[in-house]
């Protein structure tokens, strides 16, 4: 866990806590579930939560309840308990929208979950929409999972049942990322090297193919404003991308080695990427410059090392909702198909920092550097101190 401003430090970390466990069944026979975890997800509204059990069954936990679970009975997982388990869908079929636990056999491998919800002002850039098949109202709460053999599934959270089938991929579909304003935009990165797009409310029409990476794309992640996408993969380039007009902004250049997962800060104003020579960078990606490093190696490898293998893959990363912190996870070695959940830094944000994400949401760097203000004053907005 680090923490962005200011750093953690060992003690801190050493606070850090479980707060719950859910573990995987037992392997079955038929071997749906149980293997190596490869993909998590949070609901946008946090209802649920979403996670594969290790191979081709993902699991939907309602996230509220879940914590009183672990209130009342401790760490463990109790949902897999037939004495405490969550209600199911089908059990009360007049509540829709009653947040209901559901598991979903996907049929093949699962490499990546995302949650999607719809925003009825937000129309498809389709013409003919009188010719949809799906009408997504407000309260629609959609799951896409990325499998093994290329296709994305899609799914209504609150029935459990599937919608859509995209077939257009030709290798395992690595990432996979809604636009958060609501427009059900997606954004899928595959191990065919492409990136696509797709409207869901078009039917899951595929907009637009992405190309630029010469290999594998790991991790693919939209900026707060839906705006501008970042994508990372085998290489050591971190791609940028305008989603208004499906070109390439810029590759920011500075890994050693494959980058495997990126994330922007609340404010868009950061972006955070991680990969396996051992370090996340802090990127402005307005202007392409690196704010700061983290690393879980101390002293960190010489590029040389860095570069190859160095028994400390960090698989991810990811910035916490106020903007104070970045947690990033490496490789630990266990492929159980298990989740476990620990407790954050509590700190209430200052009005400085509530300040500077106000002004940062709305203003990109260049805009900023402009502003007829003290230089101290432009240099906290733009993350420098």
């Amino acid at each position: 866990m680090a923490s962005f401003p200011p750093r953690v430090n060992e003690k801190e970390i050493v606070r850090l806590r479980t707060i719950g466990e859910l573990l995987a069944p037992a392997a079955p026979f038929d071997k749906k579930c149980g293997r190596e975890n490869w993909t998590v997800a949070f609901a946008p509204d946090g209802s649920y939560f979403a996670w594969s059990q290790g191979h081709r069954t993902v699991k939907l936990v309602p996230w509220s309840q879940c914590l009183q679970n672990f209130l009342l009975h401790g760490t463990k997982n109790v949902t897999n308990s037939s004495s405490l388990r969550l209600p199911r869908q089908n059990s009360d079929g007049g509540q829709k929208n009653k947040p209901r636990e559901h598991i979903i056999d996907c049929g093949d491998i699962v490499w990546s979950l995302a949650f999607g919800s719809s925003v009825p002002e937000k129309q498809s850039r389709c013409v003919n929409i009188e010719w949809h098949r799906f009408r997504f109202g407000q309260d629609q709460l959609l799951l896409a999972t990325g499998l093994n053999n290329g296709r994305i599934k899609i799914w209504d959270v609150y029935t459990g049942k599937l919608l859509l089938n995209l077939v257009d991929h030709t290798e395992v579909v690595r990432d996979l990322t809604f636009a958060p304003d609501g427009s059900l935009i997606l954004v899928s990165a595959s191990r065919d090297k492409t990136l696509r797009v797709w409207d869901l409310k078009d039917d899951g029409n595929m907009m637009k193919v992405l190309r630029g990476h010469q290999n594998w794309v790991y991790s693919c992640a939209f900026s707060p404003d839906s705006s501008m996408l970042c994508s990372v993969g085998a290489s050591k380039a971190v791609f940028l991308w305008n989603m208004d007009k499906y070109t390439m902004i810029r590759k920011l250049e500075g890994h050693h080695h494959d980058v495997v997962a990126c994330d922007f800060s609340p404010d868009g104003a950061l972006l955070a990427t991680a990969s396996y020579d051992t370090r996340v960078y802090i990127w402005d990606p307005h202007n392409g410059d690196i704010l700061m490093e983290f690393g879980h190696l101390f002293p960190p490898p010489t590029p040389i090392f860095a570069g190859g293998a160095n028994d400390r893959w960090v698989r991810s990363v990811s910035f916490s909702h106020d903007g104070l912190h970045v947690a990033s996870l490496a490789d630990d070695k266990t492929h159980d198909g298990s989740v476990y959940f620990w407790a954050t830094p509590r700190q209430v944000p200052s009005l400085q920092h509530l300040c500077r994400m106000s002004i940062r949401r709305v203003m990109p760097t260049q805009e900023v550097q402009e502003l007829p203000i003290p230089s101290k004053l432009l240099e906290f907005l733009s993350y420098r101190i």
